[in-house]
């Protein structure tokens, strides 16, 4: 007979998931859409994903609209995630085949001009290559682009999915890189001739953030996490430390594993890397869209000050803000200037806070290094007059 296991007095949960095994570093910096939304071919072709940079945090006021809940009609201070989204250009298109062991690339069409900053995606040294990239395949537009549109003929006869290549423009930014990061995106909406001819017409033009979300509505984000290097299991696991007294260190796992099986199981934590992994977090919610042309594009109905989304002396690692932005409730992995993927929700989000129409009354603009007091410059001036530096 099987001898019953002993019972044990308090219940003890285990230390860390199981499910993220292994913590390993990720093998791309890039966050990758490993599922794109549903196609659902009665809505008009759109995009299903877009590339943005983390900039930093700050926090809103807004009124809640949830009858039934204690903050019903009440003002709550919420922090949210500033992300900086330029345009992406669409620079080619990609033809999808379903087979039994899942989709197979048919074939790839390239537009005729490319940026540099997406050729030096192509290259390990740009400064010493000879930029030969696409001058062979540019010959193929010479001719009436007869070769181009018969592969666009064979992606409309045999695929079943197509998804646009698009870059970002990072030299608009300042994040200390010039090669563009470049992404597959689904379009979904539509027949397939539909979807060809939607993608053909984007070749060469930029395409903004708001064409592709819009506010109030939720979104998925795909990244890398920050890294922590190796760590012990401690912070990695959240185990206990041992008593003061303990020999050769405190911050261990006291047991490892029974005598038998003679090996160490997989769900014994153990030391090693912490933090640069692949995440992805649903149904995230957009506060805003905010316009990079607008001088000021931080301003609500509520508070008329005249201010950009940029806090006082910028975003600290980061910089200004001059592009086109977006406002997601509470964080976003990775740490600032990371490259962070949004994706449209896999389902139709009808819960509560998703169908909520928020409406901002006031975005903070304060220094976000140190104790911010003052919401622009200008305010700042007025109250502390005529300092030494202003004279200099």
């Amino acid at each position: 007979r099987a001898r019953d296991m002993s019972h044990r007095k308090f219940e003890r949960p285990r230390h860390g998931s199981l499910g993220f095994l292994p913590r390993k570093r990720a093998s791309r910096h890039r966050g990758k859409v490993k599922s794109f939304p549903k196609d659902d071919r009665s809505k008009a072709p759109h995009l299903t994903a877009f590339l943005a940079y983390k900039a930093g945090m700050t926090h809103i006021l807004r009124d809640v609209d949830k009858p039934g809940s204690k903050a019903h009609k009440k003002e709550v201070v919420e922090a949210v995630t500033v992300l900086e989204a330029p345009p992406m250009v669409v620079v080619g298109m990609v033809g999808y085949v379903e087979t039994a062991k899942g989709l197979r690339a048919l074939t790839t069409v390239w537009a005729e001009h490319l940026n540099d900053e997406v050729k030096r995606r192509f290259y390990k040294n740009w400064y010493r290559s000879k930029k030969k990239a696409f001058t062979n395949y540019v010959k193929k537009y010479a001719d009436g682009q007869k070769d181009i549109n018969a592969e666009l003929e064979r992606i409309k006869q045999y695929c079943q999915c197509v998804r646009v290549l698009a870059h970002t423009q990072i030299r608009k930014i300042k994040v200390g890189q010039k090669k563009a990061h470049l992404m597959e995106i689904q379009v979904n909406g539509g027949d397939l001739a539909a979807k060809v001819d939607f993608a053909a017409q984007m070749f060469e033009k930029q395409v903004p953030v708001d064409a592709v979300f819009a506010k109030d509505e939720m979104c998925d984000v795909i990244g890398v996490t920050k890294g922590h290097g190796y760590e012990g299991v401690t912070t990695r696991w959240g185990c206990s430390r041992l008593p003061r007294k303990t020999h050769r260190g405190l911050r261990k796992v006291a047991c490892i594993g029974a005598w038998h099986p003679a090996k160490v199981q997989y769900s014994v934590p153990r030391a090693g890397q912490n933090g640069y992994h692949h995440r992805t977090e649903m149904n995230k919610k957009i506060y805003k869209i905010g316009k990079g042309a607008e001088e000021n594009n931080a301003t609500t109905e509520f508070d008329l000050t005249e201010k950009s989304i940029n806090p006082v002396g910028g975003f600290p690692h980061y910089g200004l803000v001059r592009e086109d932005y977006l406002l997601l409730k509470g964080c976003v992995v990775g740490p600032r200037k990371r490259v962070v993927t949004l994706r449209k929700p896999l389902f139709e989000q009808t819960q509560r806070n998703a169908v909520e129409e928020v409406t901002l009354k006031f975005i903070d603009t304060s220094s976000k290094f140190g104790h911010g007091r003052f919401q622009t410059l200008e305010e700042k001036d007025k109250f502390m007059g005529m300092r030494k530096k202003a004279s200099i």
